[in-house]
């Protein structure tokens, strides 16, 4: 190809790409949020809702170890569109059971499983991709339209589920699901994965999966700073699920709100996020990354013992649905505040050559404990009244970040930057 049909070809494969991720986007969130109420309205416990949260968390936390490895072993396109087929599969098959059976929570728990696998590793994929996609000149175009599709999915497709659920049934929720995932297949595959790739260099060395692991937890070992944030989201992740499993529970089952209302509740955490990273993008460079993230993880916490106050107040239904969207509005933004200075400060403090290794570390640490505070949260909703399940796991998170985030461990952490070579080296004679 000349220059000019390398262009165009770029130009397709970025809104191929987004086009690509909004639909399947915007169907997955669909059928969540519907499954979420079916299990609720059949159950009416917490446990089962959790038992489904669970089963969306440990498969890809046992999984994604090795995830990386394998993406970057094989082709990825294959593993791109392999992984959306097996999606399409999973979601026909549950739909043609529950024709003919009828739904089960076994069958959705085990189709969640499944789906949990497998958009982890198209979403990887097609994130190690997007340079041999697109011109560099267009990579942060391209990772902006894609936060963008996104989020725009995420503000949609509650106030779509709500619209729509009471009014058909769960067949129709999984035939869009099964069409927006069908289309995600065919777009993905007229892309050419490899267009812009350069050629790979030959390894000499060629680690295992354990070795790789070893070296990067070494390397988080003589840094204090990753140290303290991993510990962090071990913490938050565990006791944060607790409003993750209790919000849908209270709302739909204790204040009985309108399942319209429920999803543009839910939306409202989606446009808080969408604005404030517009902001973020359009600000400053963040000083001090770590000491916002902190605070953003205060005030997250604070909104969490904000959600109890219409469980101990008496309000009207209307005041209740305005107070819940502006509080998820305000969850939305402060989740910004707490993930984008984390990732800006990881990527100047990993070495390059780490960085792949340590985010995955990161991300297995922060989804580990989820499993048992799910369950467990799951477990004391039913039998714990509410408002004291959330009084008392914000103000245990606000008691961990004072603790483990005090102003003498922050200025040791920060000190430890000029240290990453250091680091590195003991890293390497592992």
């Amino acid at each position: 190809m000349d220059e000019n049909q390398l262009q165009k070809r770029a130009t397709y494969h970025l809104w191929t790409f987004v086009s690509s991720k909004l639909i399947a986007t915007a169907g997955s969130q669909i059928y969540t949020f519907a499954i979420s109420l079916y299990i609720l309205h059949l159950t009416g416990s917490s446990m089962s809702f959790a038992v489904n949260i669970l089963c969306n968390i440990l498969p890809r936390t046992i999984v994604a170890p090795f995830a990386g490895d394998i993406i970057d072993r094989y082709p990825r396109k294959i593993i791109a569109i392999t992984a959306q087929t097996v999606t399409t599969i999973s979601i026909g098959g549950l739909l043609l059971y529950s024709i003919t059976m009828g739904l089960s929570l076994l069958a959705i728990y085990t189709t969640s499983c499944i789906l949990s696998i497998t958009s982890m590793f198209a979403s990887n994929a097609f994130t190690s991709s997007l340079t041999g996609l697109i011109d560099e000149t267009r990579i942060q175009k391209a990772s902006s339209l894609n936060q963008i599709a996104i989020s725009i999915a995420q503000i949609a497709s509650p106030a779509i589920g709500g619209i729509l659920f009471g009014l058909v049934s769960m067949s129709v929720f999984l035939t869009i699901y099964l069409i927006a995932s069908l289309i995600a297949v065919i777009l993905d595959s007229t892309m050419n994965f490899t267009l812009f790739e350069k050629e790979r260099e030959h390894q000499e060395k060629k680690e295992s999966v354990f070795e790789s692991l070893k070296g990067g937890l070494s390397y988080v070992n003589h840094q204090p700073l990753l140290k303290v944030m991993i510990i962090l989201c071990l913490i938050v992740n565990f006791i944060f699920t607790a409003f993750n499993v209790g919000f849908p529970f209270i709302v739909n089952t204790k204040l009985h709100m309108p399942s319209i209302q429920f999803g543009i509740v839910e939306g409202a955490f989606a446009v808080g996020t969408l604005l404030l990273s517009v902001y973020l993008t359009l600000g400053k460079e963040f000083k001090h990354p770590f000491s916002v993230s902190k605070r953003g993880i205060l005030s997250s916490s604070l909104l969490m013992i904000a959600a109890a106050v219409p469980i101990i107040i008496s309000l009207s239904p209307t005041t209740i649905f305005i107070y819940y969207m502006v509080v998820m509005f305000l969850f939305g933004a402060t989740n910004i505040l707490i993930n984008i200075p984390i990732m800006v400060l990881l990527q100047k403090q990993i070495a390059n050559e780490y960085k792949g290794r340590v985010f995955t570390i990161i991300e297995t640490f922060a989804m580990a404990m989820m499993p048992i505070g799910t369950l467990l949260f799951g477990f004391l909703y039913d039998y714990v009244p509410a408002q004291w399940i959330l009084l008392i796991s914000g103000c245990l998170t606000i008691i961990s970040v004072l603790i483990l985030a005090r102003p003498s461990v922050m200025e040791k952490a920060n000190a430890s930057k000029s240290n990453a070579s250091i680091a590195k080296e003991k890293a390497t004679s592992v």
